[in-house]
């Protein structure tokens, strides 16, 4: 494996807002559990952002703690509550938008998987993943060099601008093929160029390009609309989906409702240098500080991160581990009295994080 799978593996912590500081030590007891069992050599750094940050600093996303995520091995990211920031020129930067621009995370990788003992919401088992492009489209903090994507000509005029590229889209397409020839051989590329014809046309050439470089991978095309409804219909007739950023976010909700629950779905972004796990759901406010948060999104997104290691240091101690705590989570969600109150059972964060942590160690002497 050569010197770097011996060499310590930074990753650098934001609690952000919210629920974030619980679900985030419920998964750094996982973490620390996979650890021990797989000698991991794992540090971490915590860093602040968000509104613990914009109270000491003056920013939620200091200069410090982004140059810190920059030279981590990993990041691990709680909720952010970015609705509740100031503007930007108040110092209310959005943590998450800007890491994954300024660490260039162009692949939002977001799989909605239904578990044993936890039956999906419309019928059949699901098991795919949204590849989302993460760094253009119509997020306005993401679409332009300078100032924001939205703007007022005049007080009763606003536009958005969106943003698509060659490049851009070519990138989420050729993780979207690698990804698919790792499962079930298909890509499902879904769009709008009905109605956005020279955007969309531009991802779906990009995208049709990348195809013809993998002809093993069945491919097709939905739009956008008919695709939400498919999905309700029979997400399992889906494997892989590729799809521009505000799409992608949409349809990953969706699909992870639709599989048990958007708190079971994790969430990875990752470019060809940086990776970052974030929970798919937002920072619950009004679930803060009551120990009754489901943890299991960002334990599954640091599971996803811990994967996304073991490749790239060719080091399959950091793949065993993720696998480890993936079937550590099934266990849980699958036993009622393991489950968290958004599930319907008893457990608090911190508890949950506890039995899945025991799960893993367990896991490892059978």
């Amino acid at each position: 494996m050569g010197d770097i799978s011996s060499a310590p593996v930074r990753i650098v912590v934001m609690e952000g807002d919210g629920i974030g500081p619980e679900i985030t030590a419920a998964t750094l007891e996982v973490l620390r559990a996979a650890e021990r069992v797989f000698a991991l050599a794992l540090s971490f750094a915590p860093v602040t952002v968000g509104l613990v940050a914009l109270r000491a600093h003056g920013s939620t996303l200091p200069d410090a703690a982004a140059e810190a995520a920059k030279s981590a091995d990993g990041v691990i990211l709680g909720p952010v509550s970015h609705n509740d920031y100031p503007p930007v020129a108040q110092g209310g930067l959005n943590p998450s938008g800007e890491l994954r621009r300024r660490l260039d995370l162009f692949a939002n990788i977001r799989p909605a998987r239904s578990r044993g003992g936890f039956p999906p919401r419309c019928g059949s088992p699901v098991d795919l993943v949204i590849a989302r492009e993460n760094t253009e489209g119509f997020y306005a903090d993401r679409s332009m060099f300078l100032g924001s994507g939205e703007f007022m000509p005049t007080p009763d005029l606003a536009l958005s601008v969106r943003k698509i590229t060659r490049a851009g889209s070519t990138r989420i397409a050729e993780a979207a093929f690698a990804l698919a020839r790792r499962r079930r051989n298909k890509v499902t590329a879904v769009h709008k160029a009905n109605v956005l014809r020279v955007s969309d046309g531009l991802f779906l050439e990009c995208t049709r390009a990348v195809a013809a470089r993998f002809p093993a991978v069945e491919y097709e095309e939905r739009i956008m609309d008919a695709m939400a409804a498919l999905l309700v219909r029979d997400a399992g007739a889906f494997d892989v989906v590729v799809t521009t950023n505000m799409f992608g976010d949409i349809l990953s909700d969706l699909a992870s409702e639709i599989s048990g629950s958007l708190g079971l779905a994790a969430s990875l972004n990752a470019g060809a240098a940086h990776a970052m796990a974030q929970a798919q759901h937002g920072s619950a406010p009004d679930l803060a500080g009551q120990d009754r948060a489901n943890p299991a999104s960002l334990i599954g997104s640091a599971a996803m991160l811990l994967a996304w290691l073991g490749e790239r240091r060719d080091d399959e101690r950091f793949t065993r581990a993720a696998a480890a705590i993936e079937d550590a989570l099934d266990r849980a969600i699958a036993t009622p009295q393991w489950r968290t109150p958004d599930l319907g059972g008893p457990l608090g964060t911190k508890a949950l994080g506890a039995r899945v942590a025991t799960l893993v160690e367990e896991g490892a002497r059978t």
